[in-house]
């Protein structure tokens, strides 16, 4: 019997890996989400199940929600789940993404060293606070970093009539939430944080939270498929199909069952068409 070379082998190989069934890896969608889905552990919940129910792996690119949404306008993502819905609908006007579907909200909150030097314990109005910060001198710990939490922090200074920018007291950390907290807990300084990021954060130190329940700390958070007109590369089928899901009742159901400690981190709220 003839024997086969070990080029012929070699070949036979490759053709048979071009024409083999697509693996589970394979059938994937990338993400641009935020630092907060991603460090409160809430992807970790969810993705398992989306994964289990549909056989789509999710990879997720956290960043900043402007950074997210800069990854997406390049195509180098399939979707978005950000949260900053002056910037996501403009995202969607510009033609980058498709339609912009409400998934989730929770909260922002102020926290800081338990000691206050500031003195803002117990206020629920997040623009007094701020204002009585800059006063104080205290440090404050910002993001810096655009995203959906810097957004929200800067429009808090605006509306104090404040720019803290360059200030002594003012340290933008250029980074996620996590170490942006772990920044505030080494220097004893005042951070604004959403709820979700800060239930999960273990390394607390001395911060606590020292002001919440002000309307204007209400943090929504939105999904967008990215356009496979101007990117027709984008796995649009699979990626809708995380949207649908997200904001289905069985997603939405998964959304409110994260919890840590027994607190709630996140509230569904896709039947919600003014979100």
């Amino acid at each position: 019997m003839r024997k086969i070379s070990t080029a012929w082998l070699a070949l036979l190989l490759a053709l048979s890996l071009l024409h083999r069934p697509a693996l589970a890896q394979d059938k994937f969608i990338t993400v641009a989400s935020t630092t907060s889905t991603e460090q409160s552990g809430l992807f970790g919940h969810l993705l398992p199940l989306f994964t289990a129910k549909t056989g789509i792996a999710v990879r997720v690119i956290a960043q900043g929600t402007g950074q997210a949404l800069q990854t997406a306008s390049r195509g180098d993502a399939d979707m978005v789940l950000v949260h900053d819905p002056e910037s996501e609908k403009s995202f969607v006007a510009e033609g980058s993404g498709v339609a912009r579907h409400p998934v989730m909200y929770n909260d922002f909150v102020v926290v800081g060293p338990a000691s206050d030097p500031a003195g803002v314990k117990g206020m629920s109005d997040a623009v007094a606070a701020l204002t009585k910060i800059a006063a104080s001198g205290a440090p404050f710990a910002s993001r810096g970093d655009d995203s959906g939490t810097h957004k929200a922090e800067l429009r808090l200074w605006k509306q104090a009539g404040l720019d803290p920018k360059g200030q002594g007291w003012y340290r933008e950390t250029g980074s996620g939430m996590g170490p942006t907290l772990n920044t505030a807990a080494g220097f004893g300084a005042y951070a604004l944080t959403d709820r979700g990021t800060w239930l999960a954060f273990k390394n607390r130190q001395d911060l606590t939270i020292l002001v919440e329940g002000d309307k204007r700390l209400f943090n929504q958070y939105g999904a967008i498929l990215v356009n496979p007109k101007r990117h027709p590369h984008v796995k649009a089928q699979w990626a809708q199909s995380f949207i649908d899901w997200l904001i289905s009742p069985e997603g939405q159901r998964a959304i409110a069952d994260y919890k840590i400690d027994g607190q709630q981190l996140f509230f569904p709220n896709a039947d919600d068409p003014s979100a």
